[in-house]
């Protein structure tokens, strides 16, 4: 039953992964993202991780998606236009670019060693507490730098967002 529901959930994120990319509009685009984030979250719950299958819904599908959708609508992003696509690359992009992910395939098969299969449900350190633990000690120096990026980066914002208004 695992296994059917990998396969399900992981054949929704390609598809709305792909939905993605060939969107014209920058709204549904935005909401294809947000199937391959709820899809994610529910692999990660076959997995055995339910505080980071939480943390993908509240921050990437429902955070980041209203920043997204908020700054296009900011933008007033219209529908693209269509491109001229050359007969070369059309009939033969496709082929050239099943061989590059064969040739990717097997050049990862050759140097990675084999490793055990993934047994859902079988791990047990996805707890919030645990997360928690190894956030503040051993990870505390990359999460403060992280913190002090994102406080320039609002800073920054606040500066670009004044000058436009005097």
């Amino acid at each position: 039953m695992d296994a059917l529901l990998f396969m399900i959930f992981a054949a929704i994120a390609v598809i709305c992964g792909i939905n993605l990319v060939v969107q014209t509009h920058p709204i549904s685009s935005a909401l294809s993202l947000v199937g391959v984030m709820g899809a994610l979250a529910a692999l990660y719950l076959l997995l055995g991780g339910e505080f980071i299958a939480a943390a993908q819904l509240v921050v990437y599908a429902g955070a980041i998606m209203v920043l997204f959708v908020f700054v296009i609508m900011l933008l007033n992003a219209g529908t693209e236009k269509k491109m001229v696509v050359r007969p070369l690359g059309k009939y033969l992009g496709a082929p050239f670019l099943l061989i590059f992910f064969g040739m990717i395939a097997y050049m990862i098969q050759r140097i990675l060693p084999a490793s055990s299969p993934v047994v859902f449900g079988a791990f047990q350190g996805g707890t919030a507490a645990e997360i928690g633990r190894s956030l503040f000690t051993v990870y505390l120096l990359p999460f403060e730098v992280t913190s002090v990026l994102i406080l320039i980066a609002i800073l920054g914002a606040i500066v670009l967002a004044r000058k436009e208004v005097d």
